[in-house]
């Protein structure tokens, strides 16, 4: 049984008779995508954990992509109609989205267990542990009798649009050069699956010999690691024309 950010008003907090509870089948997992209160943030889904299984993308309450003005969010890609429900409950709205992607991604919307989003971004909870993640929505169930406490929740990211799935990957790179420089530095991976944009892994001081780890919810599950492009800037005119390099680059998948 699937909850799809089952609802808050009228429901949040009375008993498990009367809402969505983990006694109402063998295996219940929820999407939790609007969570915020009712009063004042327009909050339509619970927050408490419910299920066998209970994801918070995103952290469960603001979803990327949702943050649109009036008008680009009624005239949206889907076309006015579905915009225009989008705008009044596009939180709400996400969970039945996600799942429907993750019948298309059977790999993707991979949750991982932590304590709350805020830990969840430092990457604390990175890798998977041993026995593995799940998969949020239609393949959640393959991860049934896995847990081990009541009531576990998992946290991901998500696209701003259509399609949804991230896959998450550990990046550190230790920088080669002469001398600190200010600037960023960008890396976009290349695997057997396919490759992903460039993602910002500095910005700052860059300081040779240094190592710097950064996470990428990469928009494509990129299989095994064929190459990296290693891509860095000052911004600025230098006349020393100073060099930098990178002298190992690993990137670790969550899954495995």
């Amino acid at each position: 049984l699937s909850g799809l950010d089952p609802a808050q008003p009228y429901f949040q907090g009375t008993p498990i008779e009367v809402r969505l509870d983990k006694s109402d089948a063998e295996f219940v997992d929820i999407i939790h995508t609007d969570s915020a209160p009712t009063i004042p943030y327009l909050g339509f889904g619970m927050s408490p954990a419910i299920g066998h299984l209970d994801f918070y993308p995103n952290g469960g309450k603001q979803m990327p992509g949702c943050e649109k003005n009036a008008v680009s969010q009624i005239v949206d890609l889907d076309g006015i109609w579905e915009g225009t429900r989008d705008f009044v409950a596009c939180n709400h709205l996400r969970s039945y989205k996600y799942y429907s992607d993750s019948i298309i991604y059977p790999d993707g919307f991979l949750g991982y267990s932590c304590a709350s989003y805020d830990v969840f971004e430092t990457g604390s909870c990175f890798p998977c542990p041993q026995g593995g993640c799940p998969n949020m929505g239609h393949f959640a169930d393959k991860f049934k009798g896995k847990t081990k406490y009541d009531f576990q929740k998992f946290y991901l990211n998500t696209g701003e649009e259509k399609d949804f799935p991230l896959w998450r990957y550990k990046v550190t790179v230790t920088l080669s050069g002469k001398s600190k420089v200010r600037g960023y530095v960008n890396i976009a991976l290349y695997g057997s699956g396919g490759n992903t944009r460039q993602h910002q892994i500095i910005k700052g001081a860059l300081r040779p010999d240094n190592t710097y780890t950064s996470f990428i919810d990469a928009e494509v599950n990129i299989g095994a690691v064929t190459k990296v492009k290693f891509l860095w800037n000052n911004n600025l005119i230098n006349p020393t024309l100073p060099k930098l390099g990178a002298a190992t680059i690993t990137v670790q998948s969550g899954e495995n």
